[in-house]
């Protein structure tokens, strides 16, 4: 958010900062209602879509009304209310889709872990343990729903960056690429679709790949593609080309970074590539309040950071790598690396 230029009081500026937090919520509480699926067909009075959505009436007019102020929503008469453009992209079947990812936000295990975030900066450690009794992995080891919906949120905004990615970076180069952290497989079919003569290894945790694959089908890529499970702390796939790490660096501090490039560099093929997907801090004073926000939340979260290209240079230093360029793709940029 720019700094504020406008004739409004400080003490206003600071109120509209701070019930930010209010907004982002109620956008949350009407995606994991499901109300924008239900306004698909057209407009509906609030008592129809509080008997849809299993509401109170009145209750969910007081959401939708505020709602509408925001522009998700259009308040008819008589408490009748249609989607808008913007509200589409809360819709489950909209290609354009970040439900999930505003459900994430707005779940305890991301905005309970935020209300600790004075203590993080006051101790450097992430305030998600203090807050939920346990690391974040382990919690979603032992809360499955709350996991998927992290998985579905974060596909969805890899969905969303994928085709600025592929606009912005060549993979066709490459015969084999691992997709380390892939999830469900999203990023690497659209790269294979991208790269026809490329093929594809799918790698991620046991768990996480025995929901994967479809995708792969839908696409008509499934005979391009190997799945393998396993932990990259450890070890990842032999003998690729390129080794792609999605949003999956910033996770981590700097020591647990490291051990996963080290991993990549000791795998990968003579003249390969370890190409991180990541929103790129600048190096000085820029403003870039998404990716600075984006810092914070991996923080608090895990003890991650998004990182400034030097940043990543150092940590690729003590993997055997060196950085050899990052190529912009919008919110995200290509941090490419060979080895040393």
């Amino acid at each position: 958010m720019p700094a504020q230029t406008s004739d409004v009081p400080p003490a206003m500026q600071i109120l509209k900062l701070a019930m930010a937090g209010w907004m982002s919520a109620t956008v949350s509480a009407a995606a994991d209602l499901g109300v924008a699926d239900h306004l698909a067909a057209g407009p509906r009075s609030v008592t129809d879509l509080a008997e849809a959505v299993d509401a109170d009436a009145p209750t969910l007019y007081r959401l939708l009304r505020a709602c509408a102020d925001f522009g998700l929503f259009r308040e008819l008469d008589g408490r009748v209310f249609a989607s808008t453009e913007l509200g589409d992209a809360l819709r489950s079947d909209s290609p354009n889709s970040l439900r999930n990812f505003a459900r994430w936000v707005g779940s305890p295990a991301d905005r309970w872990t935020w209300s600790g975030l004075a203590d993080t900066v006051r101790t450097g450690e992430p305030a998600f343990a203090k807050v939920h009794g346990m690391e974040i992995w382990d919690h979603f080891n032992n809360n499955p729903e709350t996991a998927t919906v992290f998985d579905d949120a974060m596909t969805e905004l890899s969905r969303q960056v994928i085709a600025q990615t592929l606009a912005a970076y060549d993979f066709t180069p490459f015969g084999k690429i691992v997709d380390a952290g892939g999830g469900h497989g999203t990023l690497l079919t659209e790269i294979l679709l991208a790269a026809p003569g490329t093929r594809g290894v799918l790698f991620d945790r046991p768990e996480v790949i025995g929901g994967a694959g479809s995708v792969f089908d839908e696409a008509g890529v499934r005979d391009r593609v190997e799945l393998e499970s396993g932990d990259f702390f450890e070890s990842v796939p032999d003998g690729a080309d390129a080794y792609v790490l999605s949003n999956i660096i910033h996770d981590w501090d700097d020591a647990p970074s490291v051990r996963i490039l080290t991993n990549c560099e000791r795998a990968m093929a003579s003249g390969g590539r370890v190409l991180l997907i990541e929103a790129v801090l600048p190096d000085g004073a820029e403003p870039a309040p998404d990716i600075k926000l984006m810092d914070l939340d991996m923080l608090v979260l895990s003890g991650g950071h998004q990182r400034s290209a030097a940043q990543f240079d150092a940590l690729f230093q003590q993997a055997g790598l060196k950085l050899s360029r990052v190529v912009s793709g919008g919110l995200c940029s290509v941090v490419e690396a060979v080895r040393a």
